[in-house]
């Protein structure tokens, strides 16, 4: 009996750190408003789940296999949370970027995720963003994505190369480019007006232009701003898919 009970430990382990890893940064599951109980329960649900369908690996010997397999799994975990990750630093970056724009940038609010003081646009578009994600079911997506990953990468086989860096990195680099998408709106309206309200100031200077520029601004960004949320389920879809198939496509290179 107890040599069944240290086996099933001994084949459960490197599954459950896969799986601690992502629940430890995933978007939502991985959330701080989650109490840890209901993250360990999860935990050793998924892996009692998980371990009677992964195949069983090669017995390792030594303890410097026993880290790198330890290392290993952790990492695999944490890459298919990190590239989900990005798409909410990109909305957190976009809201920075609006709020500067609107005269929000010294406008904060605690965020319950963070746990810390965030700008109120940011904070506001991550909620947004956090709904959409749930309403999508991506939540759903990484589960059947960390499922996957063990027919195509065994337990143990992960190895970190140059390749695995580059991928990474370029996953990173895309949270630029979706946080301009977002706020292009935003910021081409307001930069128009800034270069109108700049014309009006130079052809007559008794105009209060800062009197009516502010205000202005402020009503075309959010009369945009709520226009644009309502694309913002078709944008975020595309990118989440995008997410989940490049940290499946860093798995791969990882083998």
């Amino acid at each position: 009996m107890e040599t069944d009970l240290l086996r099933w430990i001994a084949r459960g382990a490197p599954v459950a750190l896969r799986i601690g890893g992502l629940l430890a940064f995933a978007p939502f599951l991985g959330d701080r408003a989650i109490p840890n109980r209901i993250k360990v329960g999860l935990l050793i649900v998924l892996t009692a789940l998980l371990v009677p369908v992964t195949p069983v690996r090669p017995a390792l010997v030594g303890p410097i296999a026993w880290t790198q397999m330890v290392l290993g799994e952790w990492l695999v975990g944490i890459l298919i949370a990190l590239s989900l990750v990005t798409v909410f630093e990109a909305i957190q970056f976009a809201g920075q970027f609006s709020g500067i724009q609107l005269g929000l940038a010294l406008a904060t609010l605690f965020d319950p995720q963070s746990e810390a003081d965030s700008p109120v646009l940011s904070v506001f578009y991550n909620l947004i963003a956090l709904l959409i994600f749930l309403q999508l079911d991506v939540h759903h997506w990484i589960l059947r994505a960390l499922a996957r990953s063990f027919d195509y990468l065994p337990v143990g086989s992960a190895v970190p190369t140059e390749l695995v860096s580059r991928e990474l990195l370029r996953v990173v680099g895309s949270l630029f480019s979706l946080g301009i998408q977002i706020a292009a709106p935003v910021l081409a309206a307001t930069m128009m007006i800034d270069l109108v309200l700049g014309f009006l100031s130079k052809a007559s200077p008794q105009l209060p232009v800062l009197l009516f520029g502010i205000p202005v601004k402020n009503l075309v960004g959010y009369a945009l701003l709520m226009g644009a949320v309502t694309l913002w389920p078709g944008i975020l879809e595309r990118r989440f898919a995008l997410a989940v198939g490049a940290a499946e496509h860093i798995l791969h290179v990882a083998h």
